[in-house]
């Protein structure tokens, strides 16, 4: 079973949450790349997106479909949520962007509620793979 066919498994909400997290973690981002002083961040932005795309494939391949699969977004989002944050706060920051990048943030900041949650659970024991999605 492929990770798309396993998410087709979950509930409707996991999967329009994943529209509303491709949206806000791919499409926001690039529209930072209109002004100069937010470039960098949506290099930053869309990169981390796509390693943690390749690494919850990876983990995926791994595991299965476990708990564990937000992890690589921990490791990438949690500086990178940070970062945004100091951006959103510097003065020459025009507001479409501040806007942009506040929306990004809290898109990041609900996904890493999930994720550090599902890791929780995953380190305490729940590491059961949904059913047909092992490795």
């Amino acid at each position: 079973m492929t990770l798309d066919q396993a998410i087709a498994m979950q509930p409707d909400w996991v999967q329009y949450w994943l529209y509303v997290l491709i949206f806000g973690i791919v499409i926001l981002p690039l529209s930072l790349l209109i002004w100069r002083q937010t470039r960098l961040t949506a290099i930053l932005t869309i990169a981390a997106s796509v390693l943690a795309g390749f690494g919850v494939s990876w983990l995926y391949g791994r595991l299965g479909y476990v708990k564990l699969l937000g992890l690589p977004h921990i490791i990438l989002w949690t500086p990178l949520a940070y970062y945004l944050w100091t951006q959103i706060k510097r003065v020459d920051m025009p507001i479409w962007p501040r806007r942009i990048m506040m929306a990004v943030l809290g898109v990041f900041l609900i996904s890493l509620v999930f994720d550090y949650v599902d890791a929780a659970r995953y380190v305490l024991g729940e590491r059961t793979a949904l059913a047909g999605t092992g490795p």
